[in-house]
């Protein structure tokens, strides 16, 4: 690599380690602002204590969700000979998710940095249609933008709507009046509340390290792969001829389809399986590891994996293969088993990322705090509306870590805090101004990412 392209991938690395930095002290003073505003911790001890729990949360979080982030944009149509082309894309999203969640984290507006990144994800995918050298790509991969869009859209819905749920059962089980009273400035609340906006404040901070914390690593993977594909297109560990033997399973399973009841997007899906299959057991025979393989065709077994699985999906969904449904189940176990070769993160990565949370964590949190507590409802928040909406948002985090889709921490735990406020006094309960200003940091957040990144991306595009 020449010197310039070191001193790009170096600034790509700290932007990406930058974001989720931010993201640590945006996100995450969303999780620590019940113990610290309810006196149940010292804000020192509690940022501490949720800093080293994101930790944990991104070392034990896997990368289902990592992966989602990058399917957003197919790598296969990004990439190509240029790598200064890769390098606009990385650093048109940073920039732009960054300059956004800083805006907002200034105004006290607890925006979601989810909603930010996929945005500018999408903004650089969109701009690549106004390109003049676009034969026609596509550069969104749209299936998986809209199970992330739509994870992302029922968030706060969930939140909402939960947390009235679980003020209710609060008030059915727990008749400690205790509970429901304001927090007194400076004074700790009784030792059993403090337990429990511990332990729910520990969730909170787990589950976003778990999720949040794999956007991170796939923004990571997105800039290696794009700077350096030959070196991360691959993951050198897995054995070649193991995936081969998967490959050649779903061309044998998918060669026995009733070609004649395929509609003509499957019969495109079918014959594209078929191709990629052959150029991929062709360009792997006799070989292991993919250091095995000449750096210049790394990148195009990729490709090939990811087609071919994606084509398998696309002929299951349909729903016309002539398969038995036991074959179909095999059929979905090779797809799976397939993927490990392009779907991982290094060691490397994933501590780099945990520790960039982890420390983003430990600072930045009052602005947050301060409209989590007080600015949301008319009345300040009480211990169970605190309890309560950490709750729900760990829980409704951890289900969409369990499922691999992105989800805003954000919107869950604001939209709790509000839907805790109205179970106690109704819509009336709720400060008008700070939920409307809430609401169109919302609404902005993806339009202005969106544009935001695509107008950097053709910029750098026209520079570079």
């Amino acid at each position: 690599m020449s010197t310039t392209l070191i001193i790009f991938l170096v600034l790509c690395l700290v932007l990406a380690c930058s974001f989720e930095f931010v993201n640590g002290f945006h996100d995450t003073a969303n999780a620590v602002a019940t113990v610290i505003y309810t006196n149940s911790m010292k804000p020192t001890v509690a940022v501490v204590y949720s800093g080293f729990l994101n930790f944990l949360g991104v070392m034990t979080g896997g990368i289902a969700v990592a992966m989602g982030i990058i399917n957003l944009l197919p790598m296969e149509v990004l990439v190509d000979n240029n790598v200064y082309h890769g390098i606009s894309m990385i650093l048109a999203l940073l920039l732009s998710a960054i300059i956004w969640n800083l805006g907002t984290w200034f105004f006290g507006l607890p925006a979601s940095s989810s909603h930010s990144l996929i945005g500018s994800i999408l903004g650089i995918g969109l701009a690549f249609y106004f390109l003049p050298d676009n034969i026609g790509g596509s550069a969104v991969n749209w299936d998986k933008a809209k199970d992330t869009g739509l994870a992302l859209l029922i968030s706060p819905l969930a939140g909402f709507s939960l947390a009235i749920l679980m003020m209710f059962i609060f008030k059915r089980f727990i008749k400690n009046d205790a509970i429901y009273k304001e927090p007194i400035p400076g004074k700790k609340p009784p030792l059993w509340i403090r337990m429990l906006l511990w332990t729910t404040c520990g969730l909170v901070s787990f589950f976003h390290g778990q999720n949040d914390g794999q956007k991170g690593v796939g923004l990571v993977m997105m800039i290696l792969i794009a700077i350096m594909p030959g070196y991360f297109s691959l993951d050198n560990s897995v054995n070649l001829q193991s995936i081969n033997a998967n490959v050649q399973f779903m061309q044998s399973a998918i060669l026995k389809a009733d070609t004649t009841i395929l509609s003509k997007k499957e019969m495109i899906s079918y014959n594209d399986l078929q191709n990629y299959s052959t150029h991929f057991s062709n360009e792997t025979s006799g070989k292991t590891k993919s250091d095995d393989v000449d750096i210049a065709t790394r990148f195009s077994l990729r490709k090939d994996i990811l087609k071919i699985t994606k084509g398998c999906e696309k002929l299951i969904a349909g729903g016309n293969l002539s398969l038995s449904k036991k074959e179909i189940i095999s059929l979905k176990s090779e797809i799976k088993s397939s993927k490990k070769l392009v779907e991982y993160a290094p060691s490397w990565v994933i501590i780099m990322i945990s520790i960039s949370l982890g420390l983003g964590t430990m600072i930045g949190w009052k602005r947050i705090v301060k409209t989590i507590g007080e600015k949301i409802g008319k009345q300040h928040m009480s211990y169970a509306q605190g309890a309560s909406a950490e709750l729900v948002a760990s829980i409704g985090i951890g289900v969409a870590t369990r499922f691999g889709v992105p989800v805003s921490t954000t919107h869950m735990l604001s939209s709790g805090i509000m839907g805790s406020m109205v179970a106690k006094r109704g819509l009336k309960n709720l400060q008008k101004g700070t939920v409307i200003n809430i609401v169109l940091a919302w609404v902005l957040t993806l339009p202005v990412t969106i544009l935001l990144s695509g107008g950097l991306f053709l910029l750098f595009r026209a520079i570079l």
